[in-house]
């Protein structure tokens, strides 16, 4: 007799607390497999597809496209095949001919928050009915039987701590095992870039040519819009702050209320970066990005000044300094402002921060960024100078402590070696939180990057 198991809305990470159904992936009584995404959900930070952890018949739906649905709610029902169904356990081959149209009830060992799904690998158990079957016997069950929130059948070393779609399927792709990293994130939280991290390791992963750019294509993937629109009788519309938009407002509306920032800003001469990144890209290899080269810059400026490499804890009264550089950089989408982050940018060359860079904007371009990928920044890079603009002074990332905004390069009148030229001038301007260092230690940040820009071998102290 089949089993009814209820897959509730799992916890997608970093304490958020609701979602919105953009697209169901499957129908009622269509069979799924383990770890197989039956809906995409838009949260604030990010447009997830989230897999089941059960493989058999869907039975039930619960919400609209379009419907906000809390963490713990219920998403599907799904009908498993009977425990004491076929338990071969000296092979993988299910002899039953019966089993080509169900789907395995095994975990696969890859955990969403709340849901176990290992199981010993020798003991295979299947669907052992045909999907109308199943959904017969269903219908002539008493109750539906909820799963177990916090279950973990699991192997004798325990489930993997992994709540990415992303970075499962990443692995899965690849041949990855799991089991073998050590999550890089908060109670050892396997993220993407611990994935990719081991697959570069390994050889496996080639660095990409593709030019990072912050400015969304001309022709950008239709999202779903959800977000409802109301107009009253005087002309005047109203939308309500959802999803990524809302999620923005909060967190500015806080970094403009707990932190005292400052901002101060310089124009430095970059002829000279353009024709070292020229000059780079000339030698042939994965092309080298602007972006790549001001975000080297960054992390050896934040090498000589790691204060502005921090946050403050105003519950403890402290500064919180980070030892590791996770720089966050502001890409403008379809579906608005999101600030993905690069991890261990301290440790990356220009080539692989390029080949970071274009991984994340194409992710941010096709709504695919995980809360993994949009969280765990200590400082932020805002290149607005993409928009056309020269100047701006940046609200800083909360909680961090710094950001740096970069304007337009462009051709300008310069005094250069004594006499005027025209030379590719850019603007530069850092926000602080005054909290954690004064003007002079700002100033001396910045004035370091804006050195490194004029004189790009200035890099080379560092190295």
């Amino acid at each position: 007799m089949a089993q009814v198991l209820e897959f509730k809305l799992p916890d997608l990470g970093e304490g958020l607390t609701e979602a919105e159904i953009v697209r169901w992936l499957v129908e009622v009584g269509d069979v799924v497999a383990i770890d197989q995404p039956v809906v995409e959900v838009e949260t604030a930070k990010a447009m997830v597809e989230v897999p089941c952890p059960y493989g058999g018949v869907v039975t039930a739906r619960f919400g609209e496209e379009g419907t906000e649905l809390p963490v713990g709610s219920p998403l599907l029902t799904v009908a498993v095949g009977s425990p004491t169904a076929d338990t071969d356990t000296d092979t993988d081959t299910d002899t039953d001919t019966d089993t080509d149209t169900g789907a395995e009830t095994e975990g696969s060992g890859n955990v969403l928050v709340g849901y176990g799904t290992g199981a010993p690998p020798a003991r295979r158990r299947r669907v052992r009915r045909m999907a109308a079957d199943v959904v017969t016997s269903v219908a002539d069950a008493p109750a539906a039987t909820p799963a177990p929130a916090a279950e973990t059948r699991g192997r004798d070393d325990g489930p993997v701590p992994v709540i990415s779609p992303l970075v499962r399927r990443l692995a899965r792709e690849n041949g990855l095992e799991l089991r073998q990293l050590t999550g890089s994130g908060r109670d050892g939280l396997i993220l993407r870039a611990d994935v990719e991290q081991a697959l570069r390791a390994a050889a496996t992963l080639e660095a990409t040519t593709q030019e990072a750019t912050l400015l969304p294509p001309a022709t950008l993937p239709t999202t779903t819009t959800t977000a409802t629109t109301t107009t009253d009788i005087d002309g005047v519309t109203r939308t309500p702050l959802r999803g990524i938009r809302g999620a923005v407002a909060d967190k500015l509306s806080r970094s403009r209320r707990e932190i005292p920032d400052a901002t101060c800003w310089v124009d430095a001469d970059a002829t000279e970066l353009m024709r070292t990144r020229a000059a780079m890209n000339a030698a042939g290899g994965p092309k080298i990005s602007v972006l790549a080269l001001l975000a080297r810059i960054c992390t050896a400026a934040l090498t000589r000044f790691p204060e502005l490499n921090s946050s403050v804890d105003m519950d403890a009264r402290e500064v919180i300094r980070f030892d590791r550089v996770h720089l966050g950089f502001a890409a403008q989408t379809e579906r608005g402002l999101v600030v993905p982050v690069v991890r261990d940018a301290h440790v990356r060359g220009t080539e692989a921060l390029s080949a970071e860079f274009a991984r994340l904007t194409e992710a941010a371009r096709t709504g695919a960024l995980t809360p993994a990928d949009l969280t765990g920044g200590t400082f932020t890079l805002n290149n607005y100078g993409v928009f056309g603009v020269d100047g701006s002074t940046p609200i800083i990332n909360h909680p961090e402590a710094a950001m740096l905004g970069v304007g337009r390069i462009v051709p300008k009148p310069w005094v250069h070696e004594g006499e005027l030229a025209v030379r590719q001038v850019v603007q530069l301007s850092l926000t602080f939180d005054h909290r954690v260092c004064d003007g002079g230690t700002a100033g001396g940040f910045l004035r370091y990057v804006a050195d490194c820009v004029e004189q790009p071998a200035v890099l080379l102290r560092n190295l």
